[in-house]
């Protein structure tokens, strides 16, 4: 990786795979395909979080599937065309997708908590890696139906499967992706400790209550 702060000549071109990726990662699918399909303001319900697992509780599973394919697919998107000029430009372009999907600049930078994102990049980057996180994510959520556990395991178990699968760079960028997705779900885990997290469904369910 390369020394960001040093001569501009030399790396602009990681600043502006960065700024590519976060103007793509911060396009909040789960918002769009919720009011495309005339189902409202995917803010407003459940969680409030415009991620997959909140679109699911809508009731419209393939609705929650396509907003999941397509917040890991601008993940994987952005690490695989900045790839073309090198790993550190994948890394930057990937870095920039899941703070793009955290913080988006279209709707006042309140994002999701970057699980799929980030299992998008971490697939393009080192694919073993990111189905060794896809696994525990399967694992976990088969034992405990937590959704928001499996998604705090994989990506914990994400920089050891890089230990053992990817260079240096890599395992770095998946200890800086489990410390910010651990960040966002702090609240799931306060739930979590107090027995009060609800378990999730791929079935679907009930449409949620419009939020207060």
């Amino acid at each position: 990786m390369p020394d960001l702060l040093g001569d501009i000549g030399f790396t602009w071109p990681f600043y502006a795979a960065a700024l590519a990726g976060y103007l793509l990662g911060a396009i909040p699918f789960g918002l769009v395909l919720t009011k495309a399909a005339g189902l409202g303001d995917i803010r407003k319900m459940g969680s409030g979080n415009i991620g997959a697992t909140n679109v699911l509780r809508t009731g419209n599973r393939w609705l929650a599937a396509a907003t999941l394919l397509l917040d890991g697919g601008k993940g994987a998107a952005a690490a695989l065309i900045a790839g073309q000029w090198g790993p550190d430009m994948a890394i930057m372009a990937g870095a920039g997708a899941f703070i793009g999907h955290l913080y988006p600049v279209w709707i006042g930078f309140k994002g999701g908590k970057g699980m799929a994102t980030a299992l998008g990049v971490l697939l393009a980057l080192a694919w073993p890696v990111g189905l060794a996180a896809c696994l525990v994510w399967a694992m976990v959520f088969a034992a405990f139906r937590y959704s928001s556990l499996a998604a705090l395991m994989a990506i914990a178990a994400a920089p050891f499967a890089a230990w053992a699968f990817a260079p240096r760079e890599t395992i770095q960028f998946a200890a800086f992706l489990a410390i910010l997705v651990w960040w966002k779900h702090r609240a799931n885990i306060a739930r979590l400790l107090k027995g009060e997290e609800p378990k999730s469904s791929l079935g679907g369910g009930t449409p949620p209550s419009p939020r207060p």
